[in-house]
């Protein structure tokens, strides 16, 4: 007995110690790397370099599962370098590629053609999700795939916008699909069908819930409160909660969008649940411990952190995030006190959207702002705490005037994974 028993303390042991990032904001959907080992300052030259392979267009993330990556690109040779609220046509190919993980040779390949019609049409946006066997796409325009992974074949396919009668939001399909349990859940769009759950394995409808002006770009999150399983929907039109197994409607609360942009996923904190968005639209309810119900608390306070891009970061009772002014904040909840701001991880830039993903590492947090940097800082009510910065890639899209790489690594094996449109690297970042 005492030999199993220091053989599975082992093995756990050893599986802490590495981990994948199969999914968007990585294993458990909460931005925090658990591996160790990891560098606490950057070599003198920067961190080396593995391995850069080229690819296209596009602001997903990259998803690392088994020894593979996972990315999606648009191939096209029209402009896409455009005004941030317009929209156009494009022509154009949207690709899924399958990675070595330790070389980044592509394995394989699967392209089919797509006419964009969203704004910011550099490419598709959702992170691939992995499971088993099995990796989940959705293509910008609402081509949702699941792959078999050893071979690269289709195993079903759904043509969002035809199934459910709708159209790409502005600024295209950007909430990054969730596997629950059997479910792969999904913002769908149309009427009775802002979200919907698909047998995982073959892509049947399993039920359908809630309409809503435009999808809204804010993934689904299930959070568990008054000992409830709830899917929490945060919408153009409302923020609301429904069962998970079912779709049906626990909870409701009206929230009126700008622009249809919201793209946090809520957020708990204690009983508080926060939501926000551009313009100062702000939410915060307070949720019954008894039963699935939630009341107003405040709305559309002012200096606090209404993110247009990246997910805010809590701990304890504040919550770290970038403000739509493109500020770094500290807010305390459930007051709303702001407790700070800076502007040192990116510096002063032309205003709007500034943007650094925040992910957090034992006690401090890795971020990856828009001038392609990797930094190294820690985060605390008193104030931000630079550790050590380092440039790793190239800024390759344009927004609001200015040079920007717009999206988030993933950290995984004792690396980082970095996109830009020209090309995917890995960054060794072991002790």
């Amino acid at each position: 007995m005492k030999t199993t028993t220091f053989a599975l303390l082992l093995l756990t042991a050893v599986t802490c110690h590495a981990d994948d990032w199969p999914q968007w904001m990585g294993p458990n959907r909460d931005n925090i790397w658990r591996e160790s080992g990891i560098i606490e300052n950057f070599p003198e030259n920067g961190p080396k370099v593995l391995w850069r392979t080229p690819i296209a267009g596009g602001y997903s993330g990259p998803a690392v599962a088994n020894g593979k990556v996972f990315i999606t690109d648009y191939v096209t040779s029209d402009n896409v370098k455009v005004g941030n609220f317009e929209r156009k046509e494009f022509t154009g190919t949207e690709r899924v590629l399958c990675l070595n993980e330790s070389t980044g040779e592509v394995l394989w390949k699967y392209e089919y053609p797509v006419n964009y019609t969203v704004s910011y049409p550099s490419g598709p946006r959702c992170t691939p999700n992995v499971e088993d066997n099995r990796v989940y796409t959705l293509g910008s325009e609402g081509h949702l795939f699941c792959f078999d992974i050893p071979t690269g074949k289709v195993i079903w396919s759904k043509d969002l916008k035809k199934e459910y009668g709708t159209k790409a939001a502005l600024w295209g399909y950007a909430a990054h699909p969730l596997i629950d349990g059997d479910n792969l859940l999904t913002l769908a769009g149309g009427n009775g069908t802002h979200i919907v759950a698909l047998n995982k394995l073959t892509g049947a409808e399993k039920w359908r819930s809630a309409t809503s002006p435009e999808q809204g770009y804010s993934p689904p999150t299930i959070i568990e409160f008054a000992g409830v399983r709830q899917l929490i929907l945060y919408r153009p039109n409302a923020v609301s909660s429904v069962n998970p197994d079912n779709g049906e409607e626990y909870w409701s609360v009206p929230y009126e969008a700008s622009n249809g942009s919201i793209i946090m996923s809520p957020i708990v904190m204690g009983e508080h649940l926060y939501v926000a968005g551009y313009s100062n639209k702000s939410l915060l309810l307070k949720l019954d411990k008894e039963k699935p119900r939630a009341t107003e608390v405040w709305r559309d306070k002012r200096n606090i952190i209404c993110p247009v891009n990246v997910q805010p970061f809590p701990v304890g009772n504040v919550l770290y995030g970038f403000d739509q002014k493109g500020v770094m904040r500290a807010i305390q909840l459930p007051d709303g006190e702001r407790l700070w701001e800076t502007q040192d991880v990116i510096g002063k830039r032309p205003a709007g959207s500034e943007t650094a993903f925040l992910v957090q590492h034992e006690d401090h947090f890795w971020l990856f702002n828009e001038l392609g940097e990797l930094i190294i800082a820690k985060l605390a009510p008193e104030g931000y705490t630079e550790i050590d910065r380092f440039k790793v890639i190239e800024q390759s899209n344009l927004a609001f005037g200015r040079d920007v790489v717009w999206s988030m690594p993933a950290f995984a094996n004792k690396h980082a994974y970095i996109r830009n449109d020209n090309e995917i690297i890995c960054v060794d970042l072991a002790k």
